[in-house]
């Protein structure tokens, strides 16, 4: 039980309904962006649709990315690539990388105030213990730096386990402010042109 009289058991089937909702939202989106906008063909129509509604639609994107990783239910590689739709490649990318490092950094700071059972309620104990065989290994900081440079790693449930670690804040805060940028632009490009590249390629070849 916590201040609040609930039980760690209830907060994480609440967060998992979370979680399923949060998932069911993304393949509506992902869906409307596609069928409705025609996304694929027309990568800024997205950004037509929002262009009068710039300033609130930026800060509410700005704290859903970082309530996205604190509370890491929602699937950020959705709402990563919406926020290059949506805002450009300039703003995008601003609002993108500051909300993701604000919010790791913030997840980092509960995971070593609140230990193993803030974890718990995002993972199960066999992923925690697969993760934490990671953690006692002599490699595990290379292995947490190339992790947050790929864009297709469990970059919440590495830094959440990296909150665990004795490695500093200031190190951890410099690895993320180096490493996601790069991370977020190659999935988000991957996802918005790489599907045009590819047809360039076959057209080509």
């Amino acid at each position: 039980m916590n201040r609040l009289g609930i039980s760690h058991a209830f907060l994480k089937k609440l967060l998992k309904g979370l979680g399923t909702l949060s998932i069911l939202f993304s393949i509506v989106l992902v869906v409307f962006l596609v069928r409705q906008l025609d996304i694929i063909n027309n990568p800024k129509a997205l950004a037509y649709l929002i262009k009068n509604h710039l300033v609130i639609g930026s800060i509410s994107f700005f704290a859903l990315q970082i309530i996205q990783v604190v509370i890491p239910i929602i699937p950020g590689g959705v709402t990563t690539v919406v926020g290059f739709l949506a805002f450009g490649p300039v703003l995008g990318f601003f609002l993108n990388v500051t909300g993701i490092c604000i919010g790791s950094s913030l997840l980092f700071k509960l995971v070593r105030k609140y230990g193993k059972p803030f974890i718990l309620l995002f993972l199960t104990e066999e992923q925690l213990d697969f993760y934490e065989k990671k953690l006692s290994t002599k490699t595990f900081e290379v292995f947490f730096i190339l992790n947050m440079l790929s864009p297709l790693a469990p970059a919440d449930a590495l830094i959440m386990i990296t909150g665990l670690s004795r490695i500093r804040y200031r190190k951890f805060l410099m690895i993320i402010l180096i490493c996601r940028p790069i991370s977020i632009i190659t999935f988000s490009y991957f996802w918005i042109y790489g599907g045009e590249v590819i047809r360039h390629f076959l057209m080509t070849s």
